[in-house]
C-alpha cells in the first residue's frame, strides 16, 4: 500500500509540475482575467512552498539545532553551550534594546546608554567550520554609555561539585567589523558574597578565542555556592557589528603545583 501511494504521489506531483510549467510558458499570451486568477493561485501556492523551504533549510542545515557538541579538554567533567547558541528564539531579533533585556533564556543585555541604538539578531550558522546551530549578531550604532555586556547564566550543574581545584574554561568565536576590547568576568555567588574573576578575551585571527578562570586563587565558600554567571563586556563597541558565532563552557581540574 505504501509503495502504491508513493507512486501515485509521484505521478500527481509530475502532472502538477508540468501544469505550472505550461502556465508559466503561456502567461505572456493569455487574457488578463485568467492571468489574474493564475496569479492569485500562484501566490497562495508560493506562500506554502516558502514555508516548507524555510523549515527544511533550517532542519537540514548543519550544524543541527540543539547540538551541544564542541571541542573540549579530555579531562573536563562538565561542558555546556547556552540555549541562545543551541535553540531558536521566538522573536529572532530586537531593536533599540533596553538594558536588562533577556534576549534568550539566561542571556541578558546590560548597558547604560541614555538612548539605545543597539539591535540584536539570532542568525543561523551555516559555515562548514561552525559547531553551534545559531549565532548572536549585535549592531551597535551611536553609543553614549560607558559599558555594554551580555550576562550568561550558568546552569546548576556547573556548581555541582565545584571546588577551588577547578578551572572554568570559556571558548568563543567572535567576529567584529572593527577591532574592540572584550573582557569576560566570572561571577560566583556564595552566601552573601560574590567572587569575581576578570580575564581579557584575546582577539585572534579567525575569531576563535579561549579564557580560563582559575578558582585556585579565589575565596569561594565551596559549601555555600548559589549561582554563577559570566559577563561578556565589550569596550568601544560603537559603530560596529559584532557576531558571536559560538559560546561554550567547560570545567576541568587545575594543574597541581
Amino acid at each position: 500500500m505504501g509503495k502504491t501511494r508513493r507512486l501515485i504521489n509521484t505521478i500527481v506531483f509530475r502532472r502538477i509540475l508540468q501544469r505550472w510549467a505550461a502556465l508559466a510558458e503561456g502567461a505572456e499570451g493569455i487574457d488578463l482575467s485568467r492571468l489574474r486568477v493564475q496569479n492569485n493561485r500562484a501566490k497562495l501556492l508560493r506562500h506554502h512552498l516558502d514555508r516548507v523551504i524555510a523549515v527544511a533549510d533550517s532542519r537540514l542545515a548543519l550544524p543541527a539545532i540543539g547540538s551541544d557538541v564542541f571541542r573540549r579538554p579530555r579531562d573536563s567533567d562538565w561542558g555546556w553551550r547556552p540555549p541562545l547558541w543551541r535553540e531558536p528564539v521566538p522573536h529572532k531579533g530586537m531593536a533599540s534594546v533596553a538594558s536588562n533585556t533577556e534576549f534568550a533564556e539566561g542571556s541578558t543585555i546590560f548597558h547604560d546608554c541614555s538612548s539605545s541604538e543597539l539591535t540584536l539578531r539570532q542568525i543561523r550558522n551555516t559555515r562548514e567550520s561552525d559547531l553551534a546551530a545559531y549565532a548572536l549578531r549585535m549592531d551597535v550604532f551611536r553609543f553614549d554609555g560607558s559599558f555594554l555586556s551580555i550576562a550568561v547564566d550558568l546552569p546548576k550543574e556547573a556548581l555541582s561539585g565545584l571546588r577551588r581545584k577547578h578551572l572554568i574554561r570559556m571558548d568563543t568565536q567572535i567576529v567584529a567589523e572593527k577591532p574592540l576590547e572584550i573582557f569576560a568576568r566570572l561571577n560566583i555567588k556564595h552566601g552573601p558574597n560574590t567572587e569575581q574573576i576578570v580575564r581579557e578575551v584575546p582577539m585572534q585571527q579567525g575569531g576563535e578565542m579561549m579564557v580560563e578562570f582559575d578558582l585556585g586563587y579565589s575565596e569561594i565558600a565551596e559549601n555555600r555556592l548559589e549561582s554563577a554567571w559570566v559577563d561578556l563586556i565589550f569596550e568601544g563597541a560603537q559603530m560596529n557589528q559584532v557576531t558571536i558565532r559560538d559560546l561554550t563552557f567547560c570545567r576541568l581540574p587545575r594543574a597541581e603545583i
